[in-house]
């Protein structure tokens, strides 16, 4: 999930170019300039015939074009993941592992290329078989909180079932993108075939949406705006996939490692300064041993190093913007009471220290994805209260719970609403398996076996072998 955008201005009101910050230093990294909607048009109809091209490929010689193109950003892993210190604040070692996601992703929609097999199913007098025909050209629309990765959900499995790909970058982080797309070319892919589109949501992206070659939109988001981009799809029913907001539960038993649980929490939600969607911003405590656990949980929130960014010892850099830092602060004021204030740098940058607040279960806090170093503490009273209070939201995306029981593990992870939970972690996301949420978190799933799927349409064919 992205911040929320800013409020929909006319074209002519939008700049022609955008700076790039760093979020540490408020520092002008680079000036980019914003495509305009003819320059949009233009970048869907070079996509369209690449396309063609691409998709008549043998499988086997569009996926080597993938694994050079893993290969070749293999080769420019750290270039990558400072160029994301330097304009999304991220620590240098998430950075690394972001980009190296890249890579990994492109490698392994690659080894599906030639896997995305039809069927043939047994039918009288003739021989029936499907294919898996791609959709043609495909906008991808991501957001400044995690450009590398998200980019790449994407891109990776839309060029592997043979379509075009049109990245749209957030205003704030569109560098990486950039840099991709000259990777891209360098390592073969040809010509239009994958475009990076930087500028203005209610130009480009609207533009995207709303042009009849685009075949599908891939948008990570807010749920505000994903809603308006569902709506604008379905007057030409358009596919869509639509990963979006989370407010999600770290349900903590009173059977569990409460040292462990407490210890694993600050990660959960201090991950990327909190600007994640699968962020455990509701930590749910079984009342017995509530106090137990506030004990431990403090030391280990003060003990997560925040600071410069390009520090490989940095566990939490700054927020992304100062529009960003003043949405967090009005849903936990400086001198608002607060259980548990940690640390953060003075003077330059977009600085907000990592914050846990008790609160109630209606509360504005609890209820909004804050999407900033904030989660809230709320207690339950047993098993079918812990489900209550997780469910209590618009959101399903992902969560956590901590038990020692398996039978129990097994239970709530079943009654809980969301698409992604871990049991003693707070893992969310491999590439190899399927992400996606319930009710307002999105529709569809990425990533995973059947990711290239989500690409194609499926064509029936029908051979009659009967005698004329």
């Amino acid at each position: 999930m992205a911040a929320e955008a800013p409020p929909t201005q006319h074209p002519s009101e939008h700049p022609t170019e955008h700076e790039v910050l760093n979020p540490a230093t408020e520092e002008v990294v680079a000036t980019v300039p914003a495509t305009t909607r003819e320059q949009t048009a233009t970048a869907v109809a070079r996509a369209t015939a690449a396309q063609r091209t691409w998709a008549a490929l043998a499988p086997g010689d569009r996926a080597k074009m993938l694994r050079a193109f893993a290969a070749t950003i293999d080769q420019h892993i750290e270039e990558l993941a400072q160029l994301e210190v330097r304009e999304a604040g991220h620590p240098i070692a998430n950075a690394r592992w972001e980009a190296g996601n890249v890579r990994d992703l492109l490698d392994y929609a690659a080894g599906g290329v030639e896997r995305l097999t039809g069927s043939q199913i047994p039918v009288a007098g003739g021989v029936n078989i499907t294919f898996a025909e791609p959709l043609g050209v495909v906008a991808v629309i991501v957001p400044w909180n995690f450009p590398l990765p998200l980019a790449a959900w994407g891109l990776a499995p839309a060029l592997a079932a043979g379509n075009a790909v049109l990245l749209k970058p957030a205003e704030a982080t569109p560098l990486t993108a950039l840099r991709l797309a000259e990777l891209g070319r360098a390592a073969g892919l040809p010509d239009g075939l994958f475009q990076v589109l930087p500028g203005a949501g209610p130009v480009v992206g609207e533009a995207l949406v709303d042009h009849p070659g685009i075949a599908k939109v891939v948008f990570t988001g807010s749920a505000r705006v994903g809603k308006q981009i569902m709506a604008r799809c379905a007057g030409q029913v358009k596919r869509l996939t639509l990963e979006l907001g989370g407010k999600n539960p770290n349900i903590v038993f009173a059977d569990a490692d409460i040292e462990r649980a407490a210890a694993a929490a600050p990660s959960s939600f201090l991950d990327n300064t909190g600007q994640d969607c699968c962020a455990r911003s509701r930590i749910l405590v079984q009342r017995s041993v509530y106090d137990r656990f506030m004990e431990l949980l403090e030391p280990a929130v003060q003990s997560f190093t925040v600071g410069d960014p390009a520090d490989p010892a940095t566990a939490m850099g700054p927020l992304i913007s100062a529009a960003h830092r003043a949405r967090v602060r009005s849903y936990v004021a400086e001198d608002t009471p607060a259980a548990i204030r940690g640390q953060a740098p003075t003077g330059k940058g977009f600085w907000y220290p990592a914050t846990v607040v008790e609160a109630a279960p209606g509360d504005r806090v609890a209820i909004d994805e804050i999407f900033g170093p904030v989660a809230v503490v709320l207690p339950f009273e047993d098993e079918a209260d812990a489900v209550r209070l997780a469910n209590d939201t618009a959101y399903g995306l992902s969560g956590s719970l901590w038990t020692r029981d398996v039978g129990r593990a097994l239970r709530v992870s079943r009654a809980v609403a969301a698409g992604n939970l871990s049991v003693n972690s707070h893992s969310s996301v491999r590439y190899w398996t399927p992400f996606g949420g319930f009710k307002q978190s999105g529709l569809g799933r990425e990533l995973g076996p059947d990711a290239l799927a989500a690409f194609t349409e499926t064509k029936n064919v029908f051979i009659s072998t009967e005698e004329n």
